[in-house]
Parts: structure tokens; sequence; C-alpha cells
């Protein structure tokens, strides 16, 4: 494993899942539009959107025993996310009775303007996106505590977990988030539902933003607010 650094936090998904600000998308990227952000802003439904995506298809009893839930909860919360066109029945696999569960290809934007446009949105927005770190974090904790004695030494030494800081302008932070996005789609999503020997699944998270409480440096050719 990488040193960590400073300030170390990043993560070793590709989901792919979620965009919050909006620099760049992937192609097909899904905006999901208010009344499904609303949709998804339940605990419960979030974690069972990342499992899906993390993990690939469950019951809604394998469902229930990963997450300690009933499995009566579960199967509420999937067929909502069913509605939305979030979650899918997996083709060709399982009974009446014992239904198996996947996340609906693609890409999912959970920050698009038009809808965080309103309190509302934004709200919904919030919830998720506190959520999906939270798992993150989870997941990010159990590599950290667990990984040297749970892992081989090869995927020890392929992680990375780094954080970078730096000084950018607008124009080259959106540059690098675009650019970030194309590398992710020509290493990652390619290989999203391989099943090649020694493959396992992979977390990655990349995050870029302003930080808020920092200083805007000033352009002395300008009047006014910098």
């Amino acid at each position: 494993m990488s040193n960590i650094d400073e300030a170390a936090r990043a993560v070793p998904d590709i989901k792919p899942v979620a965009l919050v600000g909006g620099a760049a998308a992937l192609k097909d990227d899904r905006d999901l539009d208010l009344v499904t952000l609303k949709a998804l802003a339940h605990p419960l439904r979030v974690q069972i959107f990342d499992t899906l995506s993390v993990y690939g298809s469950f019951t809604a009893s394998g469902l229930a025993e990963r997450l300690g839930e009933s499995s009566g909860a579960t199967s509420y919360h999937l067929r909502q996310l069913e509605k939305h066109g979030l979650v899918r029945e997996v083709d060709g696999k399982g009974t009446s009775r014992e239904r198996w569960w996947e996340r609906t290809p693609g890409s999912v934007n959970i920050g698009s303007p038009e809808a965080t446009a309103t309190p509302a949105g934004r709200s919904a927005a919030t919830a998720i996106f506190r959520q999906m770190r939270y798992n993150e974090e989870r997941m990010l904790g159990d590599f950290v505590e667990k990984g040297t004695d749970e892992l081989t030494p090869e995927w020890h030494a392929a992680a990375a977990v780094s954080t970078f800081n730096t000084r950018l302008t607008s124009e080259q932070l959106a540059q690098f988030v675009r650019e970030s996005m194309a590398l992710t789609e020509k290493y990652l999503i390619p290989f999203k539902n391989q099943t090649a020997p020694g493959a396992r699944p992979v977390h990655v998270v990349i995050n870029a933003f302003p930080v808020i409480d920092g200083d805007e440096m000033a352009d002395e050719n300008r009047t006014g607010k910098p």
C-alpha cells in the first residue's frame, strides 16, 4: 500500500455512481430528477443501491442478512427503487419466490443543476451523498484495519490511499476532472462486469473540489470581488 500522506483519505466501483458538482460526466450519465432523488434519499435505499453497485446481484433476503435488516424491509425498498429505474430484476435468475436484483447499468448524477435548483432537491441530494460517504468510509476503514491480514501482498501493494493538496483555478480543476473521468472510462468501466480469474470488487473514489473556507487569490487586473 502507498504511504499515507499528510491527509490521506482517498479510496482504492466502480460503481460508477455519483457526481456532485458536475464539471464532467461519464458517457450515458443519468441525471436523477427531483422525484427520483427524493425516492433514493432514504438511508437503507442508498445502502441497497451501494451494495448492489459494489458486490453485484442479491436477493432481498441476502441483502437483509448483509445489512442487518428484515427481508420485508429490503423487499419493500427494492420495489421502490425499481419504480424509479434504479434497480431491476436479474433476467433469467431466481424464481417467483426468490427474486434476484441488480443495479440498473449506467452511472447516475445526484447533483444535476436542474434537480438541485430547489431546496427540496438540494436536501435530497445532500442526504444521498452523506449516506454514500458513510458507506465509503466504512469500506475504507475495513481496508485500512483488515487489509494487511486479509489481502495478499499483491492486492495490498496495488491499492492506494492518498490525498493531494494544491491550488488551481476553476478552469484547471475542471480540466483535471474531465481528464480523470476519461481515464475512468478507459481503464475501469470496461471491466465492470468481468469474471476473469482473480478479479474482485474494487472501489475507486476521485474527489476534487475547492476548499470552502480557503481564500481565492485576487486578480490585480480586475476590480470588485475576486
